[in-house]
């Protein structure tokens, strides 16, 4: 399934096998200290940057409707995100991960978006549509 916005990552994670739980990590955009000229004048002109996770949350399915709940509840941190990443934990043998499982892969999501290897993050705006990160 080719996931373009927030509520077809919710359809594909209902359509699942096993229940799923969806991890999100909410990051923004930031400039090195160490930039040079050039890049300071493209960060201004809303390009490049680092992206720095800023905080990160874990949502069983049935405690999102849409993309409208999480920017909603995102809010109440008072935190200027860009983009939040998303990936979906699997459950087994009909059960759905708890919030306790879902700890380290938040932390793996937190330690990949540092490091710039997002492969298998879906990285959202703040409009739910997915993006393509360059």
């Amino acid at each position: 399934m080719n996931i373009s916005n927030f509520d077809d990552l919710l359809q594909a994670a209902r359509q699942q096998s096993e229940p799923q739980r969806l991890l999100f990590v909410f990051a923004c955009a930031d400039l090195p200290q160490d930039s040079t000229p050039a890049q300071q004048a493209q960060f201004l002109a809303g390009h490049g940057g680092a992206l720095v996770p800023m905080m990160c949350v874990d949502k069983a399915l049935d405690e999102l409707k849409a993309f409208a709940d999480l920017e909603q509840e995102s809010r109440q941190f008072n935190q200027a995100w860009h983009i939040v990443f998303a990936a979906a934990l699997s459950g087994t043998d009909g059960l759905a991960p708890t919030a306790e499982a879902a700890e380290k892969p938040l932390r793996k999501m937190v330690e990949a978006i540092k490091a710039g290897t997002l492969g298998t993050l879906i990285p959202f705006d703040r409009q739910g549509q997915a993006v393509v990160l360059r």
